[in-house]
């Protein structure tokens, strides 16, 4: 009942002007390792035929919310701020690992710079909190999909394989970039995502100015 509630609420945000947008904020692989990644994926898809590797773009996901498109404005000079503060990221790939039993992901070995930009990102939690049904998730182990959403049948032949398998890649993120779509129901095909990034300068600036503003 709480859902079919929100769900209705939603609808009627959008009525009247104000509309949701699903947004990913990602660190992104240079063009010549997703490509890579790419063929990897692809490969997944064939053999296993899990839509979600071939269609799903090859990024680390930094955090995952749903907001009004009002509020766009205050999270793009927060998230130009933290940006601004922030010094690249050595990202290093390898092998394979898994979240039983839905999730196949190529391994980042080197997970506390990415954890420290997320803690970083956190204290702002409240200006990217739609409400208690669309509360920003942040991702604490950091990962690079493979395919997701697996069928057990997917998952248990496919990690007999990929858990042998190797890989390795590395890439400085200098950037972290928002992906953002129209929400849209279930049964709905989404749109694509628009893209906006922000590059890491290493300035030192003051990441709390700004706090009163909530």
């Amino acid at each position: 009942m709480k859902k079919i509630i929100a769900q209705k609420q939603a609808l009627f945000i959008n009525d009247v002007g104000y509309r949701q947008n699903e947004y990913l904020l990602i660190l992104e692989p240079h063009e010549e390792l997703r490509k890579k990644i790419r063929a990897v994926k692809d490969q997944f898809y064939e053999d296993y035929q899990a839509p979600n590797a071939k269609w799903g773009k090859p990024y680390i996901t930094l955090v995952r919310f749903r907001q009004l498109e009002m509020m766009e404005d205050r999270i793009v000079n927060r998230l130009k701020t933290i940006a601004m503060g922030w010094h690249p990221i050595k990202v290093e790939l390898k092998d394979f690992g898994s979240f039983p039993t839905h999730t196949i992901y190529i391994n980042v070995t080197t997970k506390e710079p990415i954890r420290n930009l997320v803690k970083e990102i956190k204290p702002w939690q409240r200006l990217l909190k739609l409400n208690d049904d669309f509360k920003p998730h942040f991702i604490d182990e950091p990962h690079l999909t493979i395919a997701r959403q697996l069928k057990p049948w997917q998952y248990e032949a496919a990690w007999k394989e990929y858990a042998q398998k190797n890989f390795t890649g590395r890439f400085i993120a200098d950037s972290m970039v928002l992906l953002k779509r129209k929400a849209v129901e279930e049964n709905m095909k989404p749109e694509p995502y628009q893209m906006q990034r922000f590059e890491f300068q290493n300035m030192p600036v003051n990441t709390k100015q700004g706090e009163l503003f909530f």
